[in-house]
């Protein structure tokens, strides 16, 4: 691109900077979404304004390119960690005004079971939805899914496996919180490439996720639903 093509991202007027930002996020353009994030605070924007118009709405279009196969897991990545960027400014300024959170998940690989990528990739897109998320990591024991259970008080609890002999924890950890009477407390999301719908509805799930933006769009109706049962 020649340099008298290139866009100067603090002369776009509001609106269009905001859609300027949902494609540098598509590109996964780190800097340009801190540019971008901190010009709309210049402007007098509010933290949750920025959040959901320029980020949340940016990383919609991204998850539903994702869905449906126009874009991968390499750039989705990507567009998560420009994401990251925007929300490092953020975070700090929507704790001090306590803007309205999607919800709270504490998410994990289980016991046994060390990969992450999917799981990084639903804690990253949960995060670019607006919820608050907390990563476990990999390897995770009953004791400490409930340590963090306890601790955070989430709305969700996901659980991730690719290996089909660790699929099995998942059933040890939610039989853990029907002893504990705690299985109705929490929405329990599972998933990973050797899961289906069929293994989530066996060991008592509420709903297998088979990537990381059906997640999302799971993650937002199941809390919906809840937050409308308990006000009602």
């Amino acid at each position: 691109m020649a340099d008298d093509d290139e866009i100067i991202l603090s002369e776009l007027p509001d609106d269009e900077l905001v859609l300027q930002m949902h494609d540098d996020l598509y590109d996964g353009l780190k800097d340009e979404i801190e540019e971008g994030t901190r010009i709309l605070l210049d402007r007098g924007w509010t933290p949750y304004d920025v959040l959901t118009q320029a980020l949340v709405a940016g990383m919609k279009i991204v998850g539903d390119d994702f869905r449906d196969g126009i874009l991968f897991v390499p750039e989705v990545l990507l567009s998560a960690n420009a994401m990251k960027t925007g929300m490092t400014i953020l975070k700090p300024l929507l704790a001090e005004t306590g803007a309205p959170r999607m919800g709270k998940m504490v998410i994990g690989t289980v016991k046994g079971d060390i990969h992450d990528i999917g799981k990084n990739l639903v804690a990253m897109m949960m995060e670019g939805a607006g919820f608050e998320v907390l990563d476990l990591g990999i390897n995770n024991s009953v004791e400490k899914y409930l340590d963090a259970l306890a601790a955070e008080q989430p709305d969700i609890l996901g659980m991730s496996a690719l290996l089909t002999t660790t699929m099995p924890y998942m059933k040890v950890v939610i039989d853990t919180l029907k002893e504990k009477g705690m299985r109705e407390d929490y929405i329990v999301l599972v998933g990973g490439a050797p899961l289906n719908e069929e293994f989530g509805k066996a060991i008592g799930a509420d709903a297998y996720c088979r990537d990381a933006a059906v997640a999302v769009e799971t993650a937002k109706q199941l809390v919906a639903r809840r937050h409308n049962q308990l006000n009602a």
